[in-house]
């Protein structure tokens, strides 16, 4: 019997008063993998937006698409939702790569629709599936009076999204190198960092950033979900946390979900820490 008080034993402390369901996936890169319901079905929300990214750059990296190449938002692109082009009028151009950006930094669910028109429902789960995460279905563009679903997916299946990023394994290392630099833009990683010390995160205080994180999260009534790489002086780790089966479907800061996804969070951080990049060992 082991009578160690792991990482993971930790984590299944803390929550057993949570009121909720969260599937977890971590990983250190250092053969420490630790993972709570990983093969589990969750509705995706917005992380499938990092999904849709990395179509997108797949297919670039084939030829079949470009990054400079103009798009137009369009009358059936509308939605209500995250974003800014909601300010917009149909009828304005972007860039590919400047729609793909206003997806990801600031969950633009007009420029996610923009995104599936152009690359296409049916290449988009072709490419989830060639990337290896069998679990993961984008159902539809992001419609909330037509649709009850977005997409479904496992924390294992966004785990090794990032953990392949992070070896430049995912596409290619000069694309899975600019797919980075967009999530470390992204805007929504409050579940993530919402309790981590800010002398960590600030460099005001510091000379240099000490902790920064490349991440996609998402939420609908129905889930809350983050996911993402964080990046300390001592090397990266991989942490994502999906959640559902929550009583309260308002959105609010001080969510259940978002409490206890920080918490985790946390204390995934403050192990890694003490043992100087590794999760036990």
């Amino acid at each position: 019997m082991d009578n160690r008080f792991t990482l993971e034993k930790r984590i299944q402390a803390e929550l057993m008063s949570y009121d909720g369901k969260m599937g977890i996936y971590l990983n250190d890169f250092h053969g420490n993998v630790i993972t709570m319901g990983q093969d589990e079905k969750y509705e995706t929300a917005s992380t499938i937006k990092t999904f849709i990214l990395a179509c997108l750059f797949d297919e670039v990296e084939k030829g079949n698409k470009s990054l400079e190449e103009l798009v137009e938002y369009k009358p059936e692109h509308v939605v209500d939702g995250s974003g800014v082009l909601a300010a917009l009028e149909p009828g304005a151009v972007l860039r590919v790569k400047d729609a793909a950006v206003f997806m990801i930094i600031v969950s633009d669910n007009i420029a996610t629709n923009m995104m599936i028109d152009y690359l296409g429902l049916e290449t988009i789960n072709s490419c989830i599936q060639k990337l290896g995460c069998k679990d993961t279905i984008l159902y539809n563009p992001i419609h909330f009076d037509r649709y009850r679903q977005l997409g479904t997916s496992t924390p294992n299946d966004y785990g090794s999204v990032f953990t392949r990023l992070v070896k430049g394994e995912l596409i290619s290392k000069k694309a899975d190198g600019a797919m980075l630099e967009i999530l470390k833009k992204q805007h929504y990683n409050s579940m993530i960092t919402k309790d981590f010390p800010p002398v960590y995160m600030d460099s005001d205080n510091t000379d240099e950033i000490l902790i920064s994180v490349a991440s996609k999260s998402g939420s609908m009534d129905a889930c809350r979900n983050d996911g993402g790489i964080v990046f300390t002086p001592y090397g990266p780790y991989v942490i994502v946390m999906f959640h559902k089966e929550f009583s309260d479907a308002m959105y609010y800061p001080a969510h259940p979900a978002t409490i206890f996804g920080a918490r985790v969070s946390k204390m995934v951080l403050d192990q890694f820490l003490a043992l100087e990049g590794r999760f036990c060992l």
